[in-house]
């Protein structure tokens, strides 16, 4: 849910860096929701704007009402107002809606020192909505015109002290906050102006208010990827005040969101590129409730995936042609395996944030502890002895597998280790569905059947669940928790980052299930 509602009113930039289409990707970025209110649309891209079409100032404020009268609004930003006259519109619906929390970015010249608003606009602005702002965003060039326009003349600054004066000063003429940005005024260490490439060291912004001057010093950034910046920290100023920051907080994250920003940013176009959005925003590759899906669909898990579940193995118990040797070897180092994934299985529960899932474990080493009866009485029905199989001696692919993920459990978390016994739980009744579904799988005289029909009985699957062209074993048995569900439940919570290590343990445990059918067939 979006933790905050802002309407921002301003115009749309083509090339998508600056402008609403800026503000919108900000105001997602940090989770909150965006409306819009267009006053103009540009003709521009990276290198510049070459044209504008401005908005009816009337259809302006139509746009203004219908979002907040049936939405509502918990910040209001401003950017590009284009006009005396929708600056008067605004400031009227400002009024009419008893709009709380004012952000202006003045947007009144640009980079290059051109300015975009009328003066007749500049002295609207300055006389309708300064008074209104919770804060004003100008950069230098902005705050020395809004100061001319009032009649008080000021230098350009020169040091952090003249930043200061300067932004008390536009202070004076009405909003509560004013942040002064110095990106235009690139300073030494020693806080006094850079006349050389060399001496540019710091960038200063000065938010000043209610008495209090706050700097935020940041490292001078050589780069031509700043396209939007205005836009983009007045944004996120807007969405961390409707998150229910307060104004310095507000502000201070914004300006690291932005320096993030321009530190990363990728080269677009050929001119002054735009800032990355989406630095610090961990978006999954799977939608919520879909990570198996995701899982079994991947390229590098689907080869690995598709050599454990159409293994030759697995094709000698459907068409009965597997040699009884191979598959009794095979039980004996199933049984043997089970042992472990029981341990494994209870540091689970050892490793378990919650008594759910520490009672989940206990629950499955239980029942493991049963199903191995079951296993015994199976076994002895090809002539093998409890006391034969419990004295045989583990393989190498048992060892492997089984030590691989203990590994996984002492050294990863909880749910690393539940990734890593993930391809037995459901491998091996996707495996047998299949084989049950499969017209061409034998079942008359076939000794493998009941071996297939145990991994599909309803005392051993809870639910099986279609989709996509895949399906996969839901859990143990009816107490025990849906796997796939617990699975879901905990990766919705990873970072992108950790979904391609938690992959990497699924594919490398898969492999590990794939050298049992190895180890099967040569045993």
């Amino acid at each position: 849910m979006a933790k905050g509602r802002i309407l921002v009113i301003a115009g749309s930039d083509s090339s998508g860096g600056a402008g609403l289409e800026a503000d919108q990707k900000v105001i997602a970025a940090h989770g909150c929701y965006a409306m819009t209110a267009t006053t103009a649309l540009t003709a521009q891209n990276t290198l510049g704007v070459v044209d504008i079409h401005y908005t009816p100032s009337d259809f302006v404020g139509k746009l203004i009402d219908l979002c907040i009268e049936d939405i509502g609004v918990d910040v209001v930003k401003t950017g590009m107002l284009a006009s005396a006259e929708t600056i008067n519109v605004v400031a009227n619906a400002l009024q009419k809606h008893n709009v709380k929390t004012l952000v202006i970015d003045p947007v009144m010249v640009s980079t290059s020192g051109s300015q975009l608003l009328p003066q007749k606009a500049v002295c609207e602005l300055r006389s309708k909505l300064l008074p209104r702002a919770t804060i004003l965003t100008p950069n230098v060039p902005e705050a020395i015109l809004l100061l001319s326009d009032a009649g008080k003349e000021v230098g350009e600054p020169q040091n952090v002290d003249d930043l200061i004066q300067t932004a008390k000063s536009v202070q004076s003429l009405g909003p509560t906050y004013v942040l002064l940005k110095g990106g235009h005024l690139p300073l030494k260490k020693d806080g006094t102006l850079a006349r050389t490439e060399e001496e540019k060291e710091i960038m200063v912004d000065i938010l000043y208010g209610e008495d209090q001057v706050t700097r935020i010093q940041s490292p001078y950034q050589q780069s031509k990827n700043t396209h939007g910046t205005g836009c983009s920290l007045a944004s996120a100023i807007a969405s961390n005040l409707a998150s229910g920051l307060p104004m310095i907080q507000s502000v201070k994250s914004a300006c690291r969101y932005v320096e993030a920003g321009i530190k990363t940013a990728v080269d677009l176009g050929q001119g002054s590129g735009p800032i990355n959005h989406f630095h610090s925003t961990y978006m999954l590759p799977f939608a919520p409730g879909r990570f198996v899906e995701y899982l079994l669909d991947r390229p590098d898990v689907k080869a690995a995936w598709q050599e454990h579940t159409e293994h030759s193995f697995v094709a000698g118990l459907a068409n009965g042609s597997l040699p009884v040797e191979s598959f009794k070897y095979y039980l004996v180092q199933d049984y043997l395996y089970l042992i472990h994934f029981a341990r494994a299985s209870s540091l689970a529960g050892y490793k378990a944030k919650t008594m759910e899932d520490v009672a989940a474990a206990a629950r499955i080493v239980s029942h493991i502890h049963h199903e191995m009866s079951l296993h015994i009485e199976y076994c002895e029905g090809f002539g093998m002895t409890r006391k034969e199989i419990e004295n045989a001696e583990e393989s190498q692919a048992c060892t492997a597998y089984t030590r691989y993920m203990l590994d996984i459990g002492h050294s990863e978390d909880w749910f690393a280790l539940q990734i890593a016994m993930a391809p037995c739980l459901i491998g091996y009744g996707h495996i047998a569905q299949r084989l049950y579904t499969d017209p061409k799988t034998k079942r008359e005289g076939n000794i493998y059947w009941k071996w297939i029909e145990n991994y599909v009985a309803d005392d051993f699957v809870e639910a099986v669940r279609v989709g996509s062209g895949w399906w996969h074993q839901a859990s143990l048995c009816p107490s025990i928790d849906n796997v796939v569900d617990l699975i879901e439940r905990h990766a919705v919570l990873q970072s992108p980052s950790r979904i391609e290590e938690l992959v990497a343990i699924f594919i490398h445990a898969t492999k590990m299930e794939t050298g049992f059918w190895d180890m099967g067939s040569g045993g």
